[in-house]
C-alpha cells in the first residue's frame, strides 16, 4: 500500500528506483580494562592511520570529480583527526584510566558532540556530526567492522538512511544514486550541499523513512516539493516519470542558453556570474554559461590547512581564475574570517557575538601582514586577466579608505621593485552592514563598484541570526526593509555612474530576478547550477514593466506581501 513521506526539500528535481536502505553497523564500544597501555596507544595510532589514508584518498577524489570547496569538508575531518584536543584527552584516559582505545574515543567524542549538539548554532551542530563522521571511521577500524561503501552500488536506486554523513554522500554516484532521503537534517547540512552540487533529487529530515521503508520498495522522490512516495501505484509511478522527463526537456533546453547573453524581454542587457570557492569550480561557471566570477572567496584558501597559505600558492590560485576567465570580469572578496569562519592554526579571542566582532576587514586591518600577503598576490595576478578586488564587511568610509591605502601602498612598492602590476584593476566593496546600505551615496565616490552580500544584510538588518533554526522566519530576502536598502544602494551607484551586483543567494532566487532586474541591479552572482535558470527567468521578464512595479512593492509592509505580489505575476 502505497505512503506518502514529507520533509525538506534539500535538493530539486525527480526520482523514480527501487531503495536502498544504507544501515550502518552498530559499533559498540564496550569498556574493557587493559594492562598493556603502549600497545593500546599503538592500536589506536594505527586506526588513526588508517583513517588519515582513508579521508585523504576521499579528499583528493571529492577535489578531483565535485570541487575543491566541497572537498574542503574532508580537510575538516582531517583537523578533526589531528585535533589534540580530542585525541589528547581518548590518549590520557587510555593511559589513566587503563580502559580500551574503543572505549576512551566513544566517551570523550560523545561529551564533544553533546556540548555542540547543545548550542543553539546550526554552524556549531554542524561540528558536532563532523565529530560524530570522524569518530565512527576510527572505531570501524579498532573494531575491525567493515563499513558500508555507497561507492560500489551498481544499480539505479534510491538511497534510504536516518542519515548521510559526508564520507557517504561524496562517494554516491549519480549514474547510479538517483536520490536519496534521510530522516534528519536540513538544507544547509554537508549530505544536502553536495546533493545540490552533484545534481540528484534529496528529501531531509523525514523522520520516518527509515521505519516506513523496507529494502527494494519502490520509492518516487520529488526534491523540490519535499516529497516520498513509497510503494507508489502504476499511475503515480507514469504521472511523475512524466513530470521526471518534462525536467530533463527543460534542462536541455536550458543548455542551449549557455552561450547566450544575459538579455530582458525587452532588451536591457544584465550580467549573470558565478560565484566559487576555488580555482576548480571557475570551470563549473563556464560550463553553466556564467559571464564572470562575481564573488570568489578566498577563505577556501586559508581553510583544511595547518599553516597560512603563501603568497606564491595565492598568487597561483588567482591567477588560473583569471586566466580560465579569459578577460570576463573576476572580483575576488578578501579574507572573510570570523563568525562561522575559523582557522584552526590561527585562534582568534573568543566574543560573545563574533557575527559582529573581529571579522573580515576588521580582522584584516588589525593583522595587516597577513592582508598585505594576499594583495600582493592579487595585484602580481592582475595582469592576467580583469581582475577587481572587493573588500568585505565595511561599514565606515574610513575602513574602505584605510583598505585601499594598504592595497595602493602594496602596488606602488611592487612597480619599485619592477614587478607587474595592471594598471586596470578596480576596487569596490560588499554592502552588507545596514550603515554602508544606508551611506551609498558617500562610499559611491570611493568606490568603483558594489556587491550587495545579501546573506548577512538581511541578518543584520532584521537582528536575527540565520543560523539559528527558530529565528528562520525573520530571514527575510523580500522584507521591504531589505529591499529598500537594496534599492538604496543600486541608486546611489547608478548616480556616480558605478555598477551594483549582488553576490548573496537572493541573487540566484528565480523568484528575485525580475525584482532585483526591475531596481536596476546590474550583475547578478551565484552558484553555478543557478545561473541558466536565472538566464531562462530574465529573458522572459519586462525590466520597464518591473520597474513601473518597485514604487509599489517597496511600499508594501511585508515580505509576505511582496512574495504574494511577485507570484502574481506569473
Amino acid at each position: 500500500m502505497a505512503a506518502k513521506l514529507s520533509g525538506i526539500a534539500a535538493s530539486d528535481g525527480i526520482a523514480v528506483a527501487k531503495a536502498f536502505r544504507l544501515e550502518h553497523p552498530v559499533l559498540e564500544a564496550k569498556k574493557r580494562r587493559i594492562t598493556d597501555t603502549g600497545a593500546e596507544l599503538s592500536r589506536l595510532d594505527e586506526a588513526l592511520a588508517a583513517s588519515r589514508r582513508e579521508l585523504e584518498e576521499i579528499r583528493e577524489r571529492t577535489a578531483g570529480e565535485i570541487g575543491e570547496e566541497e572537498a574542503e569538508i574532508f580537510s575538516a575531518h582531517l583537523l578533526v583527526l589531528d585535533d589534540p584536543e580530542l585525541i589528547g584527552p581518548v590518549k590520557d584516559k587510555i593511559r589513566t584510566d587503563s580502559v580500551n582505545a574503543e572505549h576512551a574515543l566513544d566517551e570523550t567524542a560523545s561529551g564533544f558532540v553533546a556540548l555542540f549538539e547543545s548550542m543553539d548554532n546550526a554552524y556549531m551542530k554542524e561540528r558536532a556530526a563532523d565529530i560524530r563522521d570522524v569518530t565512527k571511521r576510527i572505531l570501524s577500524h579498532l573494531l575491525g567492522v567493515t563499513v558500508p561503501n555507497p561507492s560500489l552500488i551498481r544499480e539505479e536506486v534510491i538511497i534510504v538512511a536516518e542519515d548521510l554523513t559526508p564520507s557517504d554522500t561524496v562517494q554516491l554516484n549519480p549514474v547510479y544514486v538517483k536520490g536519496f532521503i534521510t530522516d534528519i537534517g536540513g538544507r544547509t547540512s554537508h549530505s544536502a550541499i553536495l546533493a545540490r552540487t552533484l545534481e540528484i533529487p534529496a528529501v531531509v529530515g523525514s523522520r520516518s523513512a527509515m521505519e516506513t521503508v523496507k529494502e527494494g520498495d519502490l520509492l518516487i522522490v520529488d526534491g523540490s516539493a519535499g516529497e516520498v512516495i513509497v510503494r507508489p501505484d502504476d499511475q503515480t509511478v507514469a504521472d511523475y516519470t512524466e513530470k521526471q522527463q518534462t525536467l530533463g526537456l527543460q534542462r536541455e533546453e536550458l543548455s542551449r542558453l549557455a552561450a547566450e547573453p544575459s538579455i530582458s524581454a525587452d532588451g536591457h542587457r544584465v550580467e549573470i556570474a558565478g560565484n566559487i570557492g576555488s580555482p576548480a569550480d571557475a570551470a563549473k561557471v563556464l560550463e553553466h554559461g556564467g559571464e564572470g566570477v562575481g564573488l570568489f572567496r578566498t577563505e577556501f584558501l586559508y581553510m583544511g590547512r595547518d599553516a597560512l597559505p603563501t603568497e606564491d600558492e595565492q598568487y597561483e590560485a588567482y591567477r588560473s581564475v583569471l586566466e580560465q576567465m579569459d578577460g570576463r570580469p573576476t572580483i575576488v572578496r578578501t579574507l572573510d574570517i570570523g563568525g562561522d569562519k575559523k582557522l584552526s592554526y590561527m585562534p582568534l579571542p573568543e566574543e560573545e557575538n563574533p557575527f559582529l566582532g573581529i571579522r573580515a576587514i576588521r580582522l584584516c586591518l588589525q593583522e595587516e601582514d597577513l592582508f598585505r600577503v594576499q594583495l600582493r598576490a592579487l595585484l602580481r595576478a592582475s595582469v592576467h586577466g580583469k581582475l577587481k578586488i572587493m573588500f568585505p564587511m565595511i561599514a565606515t568610509v574610513d575602513e574602505f579608505r584605510r583598505a585601499k591605502a594598504v592595497l595602493l601602498d602594496e602596488r606602488d612598492k611592487l612597480k619599485a621593485a619592477g614587478v607587474p602590476v595592471s594598471d586596470g584593476f578596480e576596487v569596490g566593496m560588499m554592502v552588507e552592514i545596514p550603515a554602508a546600505a544606508l551611506m551609498a551615496d558617500a562610499f559611491a565616490r570611493e568606490v568603483d563598484f558594489f556587491s550587495i552580500g545579501t546573506n548577512d544584510l538581511i541578518q543584520y538588518t532584521m537582528a536575527a541570526d540565520r543560523m539559528n533554526e527558530k529565528l528562520g522566519y525573520l530571514y527575510q530576502p523580500f522584507s521591504p526593509a531589505v529591499l529598500r536598502l537594496i534599492q538604496n544602494v543600486i541608486d546611489a551607484a547608478h548616480r556616480e555612474g558605478k555598477m551594483a551586483g549582488m553576490c548573496g543567494e537572493m541573487a540566484g532566487d528565480e523568484r528575485a530576478v525580475p525584482l532585483l532586474l526591475g531596481m536596476g541591479l546590474d550583475e547578478f552572482s551565484m552558484s553555478a547550477s543557478s545561473i541558466l535558470k536565472a538566464r531562462a527567468k530574465l529573458a522572459e521578464t519586462s525590466k520597464a514593466d518591473m520597474e513601473a512595479r518597485i514604487g509599489d512593492i517597496l511600499s508594501m509592509a511585508s515580505g509576505e506581501e511582496v512574495l504574494e505580489y511577485l507570484d502574481g505575476l506569473k
